[in-house]
């Protein structure tokens, strides 16, 4: 699966939703492949006094639930986003957490550009 297919699928996903007078969801949306070939989504949660939980957690908690926890490659996206953004730092550090490989995980960037978590945080935790 490319990356472009992964972008097109938390597309179909993102826009936002009002859950309650506290809180809304879906303005972010993602989707990661895992190194067994299953594809998770989730969407970001987001509620007064700070509390967010994003889509890349969201997507992460479903695939955990599932049994897996190698990603190879994620792709998120919001609602004003053409393309894809990249992952927030406490996000990436959880990526980086889930499995030893996982440093190695492929992202889309809003400019098309493939990076890795490794690139993204090469002072992830771990590492010193």
């Amino acid at each position: 699966m490319t990356h472009q297919q992964l972008l097109a699928i938390a597309k179909d996903l993102v826009g936002e939703r009002r859950l309650s007078s506290l809180a809304s969801a879906g303005y972010v949306a993602c989707a990661l492949l895992t190194a067994d070939g299953n594809v998770y989504t989730g969407i970001c949660l987001d509620a007064q006094a700070g509390m967010v939980f994003c889509a890349e957690r969201a997507a992460i908690a479903a695939m955990v639930t599932a049994g897996e926890s190698h990603i190879v490659k994620l792709v998120a996206t919001g609602v004003d986003d053409e393309g894809a953004c990249a992952p927030c730092g406490i996000c990436r550090e959880f990526i980086n957490a889930v499995h030893d490989e996982n440093y190695k995980c492929e992202v889309l960037l809003n400019d098309g550009t493939i990076t890795t978590i490794e690139q993204l945080l090469p002072w992830r935790l771990g590492t010193h």
